[in-house]
């Protein structure tokens, strides 16, 4: 049995409970659900409402979490308790098979005239993932459910079915109303607390189109993107996990560097791979020289006594040639555009990609 939540007003010394009443109508709660799915107890981004399946059928709601996730959120409105159960694992089972593309085309189909990958971030504050829709969570919404239902809900949960019911209950005092949630089954981990990731499917993460990296170019004073967009290098150390990731670019890699909490502001090509930056070259005015040797406005170290830094430690640089780079003036970003803490990775979102094609006017890879 769900959890029962009341809520009781205080007169004076004599607490009077809140008598609970009929929901004026279930689309009102959808409607509710659609503006602010927090009510489920996290952030989650609809990306679907009244959502046509190939079988005729109508989602109420499709929603996203945090990790890219999906949510689908069906109420039981005139629906038999059984009825409701089984339409949720029908809808289930083909939202489960949708890859990442059509992901992206249902939210933009709702979403209308703010991008997928724009909307994403206003919510949760970081760009989408690469992988969408590796899980998948099943949720009733319900004022109600027979105790027959809940035992098969359990049951399916037992076998790792990701299904779970969330009751609402509708209260009124004088001219407030109130909304009080509980569900069927509690979980610590999971905003719509199932508990139980779905199997990951095929597809569901970005295809990468075998050129284009993501490079963050950290400009916080032990290195200088001046430095980097005149001589032609990129660069990262101060440890091995800021600076192993450069290793992974290989020789004619296509860069697009970017600059923490600036954005956008070179595309470029490898022609060397990651070498101490004491001991690296660049290429400038087509011939090869020692970048130690250049005027810096950076030290590229990390030691405090001016001694060597260990390999660990030590700053690497990866000679580029810049087919557009920019000063950190006219860093070049929009909402929902990717971005990681990594020194350099593979770039895979589409959305950025477009994006610096049509800002720098520069040719996009097709896949």
């Amino acid at each position: 049995m769900p959890v029962e939540m009341g809520i009781w007003r205080m007169d004076g010394d004599t607490p009077r409970q809140l008598p609970a009443t009929a929901m004026p109508t279930e689309v009102m709660l959808e409607e509710f659900l659609e503006r602010d799915p927090s009510l489920l107890g996290d952030r989650l981004l609809v990306i679907g409402r009244q959502v046509r399946t190939p079988y005729g059928k109508l989602i109420d709601l499709l929603a996203m979490d945090i990790e890219g996730n999906l949510h689908v959120l069906e109420l039981k409105r005139d629906k038999t308790p059984r009825d409701v159960v089984a339409q949720v694992l029908d809808y289930g089972s083909w939202v489960t098979t949708l890859d990442r593309e059509s992901v992206i085309d249902l939210a933009n189909e709702h979403l209308r005239h703010t991008p997928f990958e724009t909307a994403f971030e206003e919510v949760f504050g970081i760009s989408a993932p690469d992988e969408l829709n590796a899980s998948l969570n099943l949720v009733v919404v319900a004022t109600d459910l027979d105790s027959s239902s809940e035992r098969i809900v359990t049951y399916l949960r037992d076998f790792g079915v990701p299904v779970n019911v969330v009751f609402f209950t509708y209260l009124e005092d004088d001219d407030r109303r109130y909304l009080a949630r509980s569900w069927l089954a509690a979980d610590d981990e999971g905003v719509t607390g199932t508990g139980v990731a779905a199997r990951k499917q095929k597809g569901k993460r970005a295809e990468w189109n075998g050129t284009d990296w993501f490079v963050s170019f950290g400009d916080e004073g032990s290195r200088s993107w001046d430095d980097g967009r005149r001589y032609g290098f990129i660069s990262a150390g101060g440890g091995r996990w800021y600076s192993g990731s450069l290793h992974n670019l290989p020789v004619g890699a296509r860069v697009n560097v970017h600059i923490p909490k600036s954005g956008y502001v070179a595309i470029g090509e490898v022609l060397r791979p990651a070498t101490r930056f004491d001991e690296a070259e660049v290429l400038v005015d087509d011939n090869w020289v020692r970048l130690a040797d250049q005027q810096l406005h950076a030290p590229y170290r990390f030691s405090a006594d001016g001694s060597r830094d260990s390999d660990d430690d030590a700053e690497y640089a990866v000679p580029v040639r810049w087919h557009i780079a920019v000063p950190k003036s006219e860093a070049f970003w929009v909402k929902g555009m990717f971005a990681n803490q990594n020194s350099a990775c593979k770039l895979r979102q589409e959305f950025t990609l477009h994006q610096l094609a049509e800002h720098f006017r520069h040719e996009k890879v097709e896949d």
